[in-house]
């Protein structure tokens, strides 16, 4: 299952969920797998042996917990990329469009993540008033990089919320937009099995 990739939705056989969740997981986890939910690909731990790592991310009303799975790679049905920013706009509240309008301006292919991604995939409450918006962004090379995290940096100025972004390579490998804009020769940057500072004339060859 190497070609999953961090933020990917994962869809896991029915039957599965049943081996996944231990007794001692919350019954809104088995809410969760009986509504057909999916899980979301997550890092690699060392324990995870030759188990696909997922996790479910539980709204704020049903404890915000984040639960780490480990799946039988024959159990996944089907995976899919984390959705896209136009498609989630519908679950933002009203004083977010104005900025995310600015943003599917400066890419309108870009995905999301986190609390609006899921609030657009379960039709669960996981916005609030503290919440950010996180983004995803691919980029072809350092130019595209540094032309993204100045778009941004504009956006973010005048945003309701706080704007994350990850800026991602083709590798797979994702620097915070703030990070990379910041200069810095070294950036952490993350891929699916680890977290690793890096010289930043790398991440975008």
């Amino acid at each position: 299952m190497a070609e999953l990739a961090r933020h990917m939705l994962a869809y896991v056989a029915p039957d599965a969920w049943a081996t996944m969740i231990g007794a001692d997981e919350p019954a809104a986890l088995r809410d969760w797998a009986a509504a057909g939910r999916p899980a979301i690909v997550r890092r690699t731990l060392c324990d995870d042996g030759d188990a696909v790592p997922l996790g479910v991310p539980l709204p704020p009303a049903l404890g915000k917990r984040r639960v780490a799975l480990r799946c039988p790679p024959h159990a996944i049905l089907r995976t899919a990329p984390p959705p896209l920013l136009r498609d989630a706009a519908a679950a933002a509240p009203r004083e977010w469009q104005v900025t995310i309008a600015a943003l599917l301006l400066c890419d309108p292919a870009m995905r999301c993540f986190g609390s609006l991604a899921w609030q657009h995939l379960t039709g669960l409450a996981y916005l609030s008033e503290s919440s950010d918006i996180d983004l995803i962004l691919a980029c072809a090379g350092a130019a595209e990089a540094d032309a993204r995290a100045a778009q941004l940096a504009v956006i973010a100025a005048d945003a309701p919320m706080r704007v994350d972004a990850e800026l991602v390579a083709a590798d797979g490998a994702a620097v915070q937009w703030r990070e990379w804009r910041s200069g810095a020769p070294d950036v952490l940057a993350k891929s699916p099995d680890a977290a690793r500072l890096v010289d930043r004339a790398a991440v975008f060859p």
